[in-house]
């Protein structure tokens, strides 16, 4: 077995671990709900039952009344376990990729799933250090497990050299960058995701407690089944988040619009060329500019926020699938 069979194997036992931790960080949701609703039946704070060390930043107020013994939570310990493990599986498969081609790898669609997976999950490990959101574990892990999966039926091609157009050091420093902020991006609209679920959820209980009928979409997120949401944190607190991670990768997407112009120049004789790529990285730039601009200065915030980031990850989705799949352009280099 060659590097390149041992790290499409590795690539295969990463989804397989994100897939374990999917289901276990699934797990600690419902288990999140569960000390929820206990919680609420014995009137304790939410903080005590979800448990000290996980940080949930619920947003059901403190009720006075006996505090209830933390209840340990293994699903938690064994989705980050197999997080971490899942993460270190895809780095070596990266490195091992790369010594099979004697390149960078992130020359087509295959390597640049692969690489903005890691990146993806790596952006997740570090906010859930800091505090343990099940949910976020759930939609990025289900991510992850959809991407490489798609990775290794549809992208995949052997590991070789590059067209001469692409042997330069601009393609570690552009699709680099250009990977790690799609990364980046991934966890933020996970985030955006989840504050328009818990919002939602907050505006029906502000509605009920003041003798309203809910919204629809509100009423739904009252049933039982949602209750897990107790354990979120608050939908501002979320909302934050998401606008310091999109915050950074508009910082890395806008040096990935100018290193694209800079090797465009070297390789072809242009910063500018109207190319498929380059027109929807630029409307991607816009859509996250007008995100950033309408929130800090237009006082934007809430769900019309969260809808410019589930706008604006959709247009990098698009540009990395529709335009690579479906476009002719300079860019289509083996399907990147």
């Amino acid at each position: 077995m060659n590097a390149g069979e041992l790290s499409a194997l590795l690539v295969w036992a990463a989804a397989a671990t994100y897939t374990i931790s999917l289901v276990a960080y699934s797990l600690d949701l419902a288990r999140v709900a569960d000390d929820v609703t206990r919680a609420s039946r014995e009137k304790v704070p939410v903080g005590a039952a979800v448990g000290a060390g996980a940080s949930s930043g619920a947003a059901v107020p403190p009720m006075p009344g006996p505090e209830a013994p933390a209840r340990p939570r293994r699903a938690a310990g064994i989705a980050r376990s197999t997080l971490y493990l899942g993460f270190a599986l895809e780095l070596a498969a990266i490195v091992l990729r790369g010594i099979a081609a004697g390149r960078w790898p992130t020359a087509n669609m295959y390597e640049f799933t692969l690489v903005g997976t890691t990146v993806a999950v790596g952006v997740l490990i570090l906010v859930q250090r800091r505090r343990s959101i099940p949910i976020l574990g759930v939609i990025v892990t289900l991510l992850a497990v959809m991407a490489l999966t798609l990775a290794t039926a549809v992208f995949y091609v052997d590991a070789e050299g590059v067209q001469p157009a692409l042997q330069s050091y601009w393609i570690v420093i552009h699709v680099g960058v250009a990977i790690s902020a799609t990364g980046v991006f991934t966890v933020a609209f996970a985030t955006s995701l989840t504050q328009l679920v818990k919002d939602s959820r907050e505006t029906a209980l502000a509605a009920v407690g003041a003798g309203r009928a809910p919204s629809r979409f509100g009423g739904f997120v009252l049933r039982p089944g949602w209750r897990w949401l107790d354990g979120v944190p608050e939908a501002r607190n979320l909302e934050a988040l998401s606008f310091r991670l999109n915050a950074i990768g508009f910082v890395l997407w806008t040096f990935t619009l100018i290193a694209g112009a800079i090797w465009a120049e070297h390789a072809w004789g242009r910063y500018w060329g109207w190319d498929p790529k380059e027109v929807g990285t630029f409307v991607a730039w816009v859509v996250y500019a007008a995100y950033l601009h309408a929130r800090t200065t237009r006082g934007w915030s809430g769900r019309r926020a969260a809808y410019f980031v589930l706008v604006g990850y959709g247009v990098v989705l698009a540009n990395f699938t529709v335009i690579n799949l479906f476009v002719t352009g300079k860019h289509a280099y083996k399907g990147f």
